[in-house]
């Protein structure tokens, strides 16, 4: 379960500022959280507050090619084969990490698709307008691990609801 942060809404021409992930297991205690210094002289104070960091804190934070390396190396070494991506809005949370798997990396280790956590949920439900967030335990909070996790949680009971196939 991945979540990210950006100072704004599309890759390139705005930076992703932080991203957190959780290996979706019952403990959930498997976790990666990777600030990366901004690629781009663009951003969106308004975006980027959601994060809570300044635009200065944000320059201080780690080259994105290394942290890209740095998660590359954590899904190699925690996953059973080739890690699934799943978010809550992966139209957004996959279009970042694609983009810098690609370009700082060259390639992505979940390959080329992704999840969207509410989608699978309405279509389980069978209603377009229903929504998976009351599943969530851990309180929603724009730090992406927590959010990751409370996203992991609401998964996990769909499991349980559902009688869901997933890997753990």
């Amino acid at each position: 379960m991945v979540d990210i942060e950006s100072d704004g809404p599309i890759p390139g021409d705005y930076s992703m500022i932080c991203f957190g992930a959780v290996l979706v297991e019952p403990e959930l205690n498997k976790t990666f959280y990777g600030q990366l210094r901004p690629i781009s002289e663009q951003w969106l104070p308004d975006a980027l507050q959601i994060s809570g960091f300044s635009r200065e804190e944000t320059l201080s934070f780690a080259e994105p090619q290394q942290v890209m390396q740095n998660f590359a190396d954590w899904l190699a070494r925690e996953s059973c084969g080739k890690p699934f991506f799943i978010s809550d809005n992966n139209g957004f949370d996959w279009q970042f990490i694609n983009w810098y798997f690609h370009h700082f990396l060259g390639h992505n280790p979940f390959g080329f698709s992704s999840t969207n956590l509410g989608s699978l949920y309405k279509g389980l439900e069978r209603d377009m307008f229903t929504n998976f967030k009351h599943l969530r335990k851990t309180r929603h909070t724009h730090h992406p691990v927590d959010d990751a996790r409370g996203n992991a949680e609401a998964l996990l009971a769909i499991k349980e609801q559902y009688d869901l196939k997933i890997k753990l």
